[in-house]
């Protein structure tokens, strides 16, 4: 058994529920914490007379003053999709599909003052089908997190994890991606244009432009190694299936689109 009376909770809803759920359903005491003025001096004292035992941290998208970090017993634990210290940062799923990468993965990571930076206490592999979006990745590797993280918290607590420090030479950062990074480029290769768009929906959106009207290209296939347009959204439409815009726009043609 562990000595964990409090965890308290770092996360934002969607893709850290998961962790959320397993936490209580796995018998933790859990607070979950959701200011966002997290320099507040006030804020500060709310957080110190919760008294954590330890923190959890996924999917927070916020950076945690240096502070908060001593507070609790056993540190912050921080649940980072990918495979550390490959993609830190902001989007280490879109990166990883952007790429094209056949693999990534989840690692629970001790939290110190850097971004992404401190030690590894558990590491898993994650198959990346060549057909996944962003979405329903990021949702299976935070519900493969937080399976990892409940096996982690125990070993951690009794001092049975050897903890392994990050080689931060061999470190790569993602960034926060853009409208303008969704602009597709129709002169690239089809496997790129189709990991952007397979990386950039449903935030911040692949898009180009048909006689000056902006269309959303929200899912494609690769047929025959072109690309096959599955799903649209012109500018002040909604979302509808490409064959249905074609019924509509007989005269389209997608060399047209710049």
């Amino acid at each position: 058994m562990t000595k964990i009376q409090k965890v308290v909770f770092f996360g934002t809803p969607d893709f850290a529920m998961p962790v959320l759920e397993a936490l209580i359903k796995n018998g933790y005491n859990v607070f979950h914490f959701q200011s966002k003025f997290l320099k507040d001096e006030q804020v500060f004292e709310e957080f110190k007379n919760l008294k954590p035992d330890i923190c959890i941290v996924a999917a927070y998208g916020k950076i945690l003053p240096s502070r908060y970090l001593n507070v609790p017993q056993y540190g912050f634990l921080n649940i980072h999709p990918s495979i550390l210290p490959k993609y830190r940062g902001p989007s280490p799923v879109q990166t990883a599909i952007l790429n094209g990468d056949k693999e990534t993965g989840v690692s629970i990571m001790v939290v110190d003052a850097e971004v992404d930076h401190g030690p590894i206490l558990a590491q898993k592999t994650y198959n990346l089908q060549p057909t996944i979006y962003n979405l329903q990745a990021s949702k299976e590797l935070f519900e493969l997190g937080a399976k990892l993280l409940i096996e982690t918290i125990p070993k951690y607590i009794n001092g049975e994890i050897e903890v392994k420090h990050q080689e931060h030479k061999k470190a790569t950062f993602t960034k926060m991606f853009k409208r303008e990074d969704g602009r597709i480029n129709w002169s690239e290769s089809s496997e790129k244009i189709y990991n952007q768009i397979r990386a950039l929906n449903p935030e911040p959106g692949t898009w180009t432009i048909w006689r000056d009207k902006i269309i959303n290209i929200k899912k494609a296939e690769i047929v025959d190694g072109k690309i096959n347009i599955k799903t649209i959204q012109m500018e002040g439409k909604k979302e509808m299936p490409f064959e249905e815009f074609l019924r509509g726009h007989s005269d389209f043609d997608i060399s047209q689109l710049k």
